[in-house]
């Protein structure tokens, strides 16, 4: 098993922010965690600073390989950054 974790703070979110499982919609500064494992990856944000994770609505995602999941977090984490009503399902 090939594992991986990328986490990008400080990312302010689009004006309606992220669509959440857990937590409803999210907005401001959040931070976004990717983790690889089992060949999926499974995307969180929180707002920065706090220690409460929600997992974004899509999440977990299908991934081949490390590189795939690594690409998807930095399509998360610019989406994150200029989209309206986003889920991972927008990112990819």
């Amino acid at each position: 098993m090939i594992s991986a974790t990328w986490t990008t703070a400080g990312v302010y979110s689009g004006h309606t922010g992220v669509h959440t499982i857990e937590g409803g919609v999210l907005k401001g500064e959040l931070t976004v965690r990717t983790v690889f494992a089992d060949r999926q990856a499974v995307i969180t944000v929180q707002y920065t600073g706090a220690a409460r994770w929600y997992t974004l609505v899509g999440s977990p995602v299908p991934c081949a390989s490390r590189e795939q999941s690594r690409d998807l977090h930095q399509a998360v984490v610019d989406a994150v950054r200029t989209s309206g009503a986003f889920s991972v399902a927008t990112a990819a």
